[in-house]
């Protein structure tokens, strides 16, 4: 039970449904479809959708997708692979011979979009409305126009130069030249036409004939491989997810290409460790020594299984997470070692559990603030830039390829307990995913709190042989970590934002949270 003389906010229960978001419309949206008897996939599709519409710095029909979905009394989960591939002629080769990088606002950081085919398969398959009638909020939104809210507006501030770099996002994104401020209202009408086709005509009028046209012509304009079949040859798969057993849960997640693996890795290594008696400073050195151990493993060996050996179960093996606990000195840190240079970024996350107890969790993403910052202008689809992610090292697992994947940082997760699900549940935030994964089911199964205090909780994350932690941890945490050999960073911008929805199957009830670190929240009835 939280301190109410203190600021904060409850977890919300709910008797038969409920949905978590990281912003108000897309909650709103989703308890409407709840409330009229629509399904998980239901409000979950439409609230990801009205999402890229009111928050365009964080996701977009032009990004990436990844779903766990229970349907009521199903063991383990569907998994859905909506990420995006490389063009056909995106060869290692070609780049390197003309001394090209994939920068990240470069034509060649772009992937075929992924997200509307996972969106259009899954309703197919699981919903219950038509596609057309899922997208006519997000319609509404970017035709009549919505207002920015504090964290919406604060993003797009900060990276107001991403926008102003290339004029048809400028002129779509930017007023006057300036970035819209809390409180203003934004429209996006072409954006509108764009979701109206899709509606009406389904995948087919955004990977085909004039939006495909159109978003090819740009990036070719600019230098892009890509091409009419790339885009028409565009599919999500549905996958095996993989899990590990953590106190008793079955906590599982997407596979490579996905970096949830990392997450499940971390949970085996702390399973060694009494996380829930352990001071604060403890706990947070532990943390930066299993994630070293873990990303090292991820930088050099996760990839698109497709076309590489990601060695899963040796990853997942006890004898990997004993090694790996066995060169954590609890006394001082180690070096990160071999980072990648890439910087941990957006996206959004949600889940929902509708009254039959189905229950989605979905996360949608550009990966960086408005993407690749491309616009194809007539479409006003903004494009992502996942391919920053690619290598160019022969022999790397995540070396660019022609129509392969890379390496993803999106991730949700679903929390299972002897066959029945327990909680959908993910953290946002780029690289930080998996950690945050782990501070949130740690902070509830081990540390005892609730939903809402484990996602409120001051966050660290180690990298690029630094540990950045959050300014709620007391300047004396932070003095005992740097007298431990930490090199201590105080983050600009929060650690991620997550959203959970837990099934009390004791009281018969949902209990849902979102994180303050964004402008949403969780709702249910």
């Amino acid at each position: 039970m939280r301190n109410f003389f203190l600021p904060g906010r409850s977890p919300v229960y709910a008797a038969h449904a409920a949905a978590a978001t990281s912003h108000p419309l897309s909650t709103l949206v989703a308890m409407e479809i709840l409330r009229s008897g629509g399904s998980a996939i239901d409000a979950g599709i439409a609230a990801a959708a009205v999402q890229c519409v009111v928050d365009p710095l964080m996701t977009g029909i032009g990004g990436d997708c990844f779903a766990l979905y229970v349907p009521k009394g199903r063991k383990v989960p569907v998994a859905l692979n909506g990420s995006g591939r490389a063009p056909a002629p995106a060869h290692a080769e070609w780049y390197r011979e003309r001394g090209i990088d994939i920068t990240q606002h470069s034509p060649h950081a772009v992937m075929v979009p992924g997200a509307i085919g996972a969106w259009a398969r899954l309703v197919e398959d699981h919903g219950t409305r038509s596609f057309d009638e899922l997208l006519q909020p997000a319609i509404g939104f970017a035709e009549d126009g919505y207002v920015v809210q504090s964290r919406v507006a604060w993003d797009w501030f900060r990276n107001q130069k991403i926008a102003a770099a290339d004029a048809d996002t400028a002129r779509a994104y930017l007023l006057n030249g300036r970035p819209p401020g809390a409180g203003e209202r934004m429209r996006h009408p072409r954006l509108a036409a764009t979701l109206r086709a899709i509606g009406k005509s389904g995948p087919a009028a955004f990977y085909e004939g004039a939006i495909a046209r159109d978003m090819v012509t740009k990036l070719r304009s600019l230098g892009g491989l890509h091409t009419l079949d790339d885009f028409a040859n565009a599919q999500a798969d549905y996958v095996e997810p993989i899990s590990t057993n953590y106190r008793g849960y079955d906590v599982f997640e997407c596979p490579p290409n996905g970096q949830g693996l990392a997450a499940l890795m971390m949970l085996n290594l702390l399973s060694g460790y009494d996380v829930g008696g352990m001071t604060d400073v403890d706990r947070i050195h532990v943390f930066a020594e299993a994630s070293k151990q873990t990303y090292l493993h991820r930088n050099q060996l996760f990839g698109d299984p497709s076309m590489e050996d990601v060695p899963v179960d040796y990853l997942l093996s006890a004898g990997w997470h004993e090694r790996a606990r066995a060169r954590i000195d609890l006394a001082r840190p180690q070096p990160a070692g071999l980072w990648p240079p890439k910087q941990h970024k957006d996206t959004i996350y949600l889940c929902v559990v509708d009254a039959e107890g189905n229950a989605l969790s979905l996360i949608n993403s550009l990966f960086e603030p408005f993407g690749s910052g491309i616009l194809a202008p007539d479409s006003g689809v903004m494009l992502n830039n996942r391919g920053y992610s690619f290598n160019l090292e022969e022999g790397h697992p995540n070396c660019i390829a022609p129509r392969k994947r890379p390496m993803n940082t999106i991730i949700p997760g679903m929390l299972m307990r002897e066959g029945q699900m327990v909680a959908p549940f993910g953290v946002m935030g780029g690289h930080y995913q998996a950690m945050g994964h782990v501070e949130l089911l740690t902070g509830v199964i081990d540390r005892g709190l609730d939903v809402q205090e484990a996602l409120n909780a001051p966050r660290s994350f180690a990298h690029d042989d630094v540990l950045e932690v959050e300014p709620l941890f007391s300047p004396e945490i932070e003095i005992e970590l740097q007298r431990r050999g930490h090199r201590i960073t105080r983050p600009i911008v929060p650690l991620g934002c997550g959203q959970i929805i837990w099934a009390d199957r004791q009281n018969g009830t949902l209990i849902a949270a979102s994180d303050y670190r964004k402008d949403g929240n969780a709702a249910g009835f």
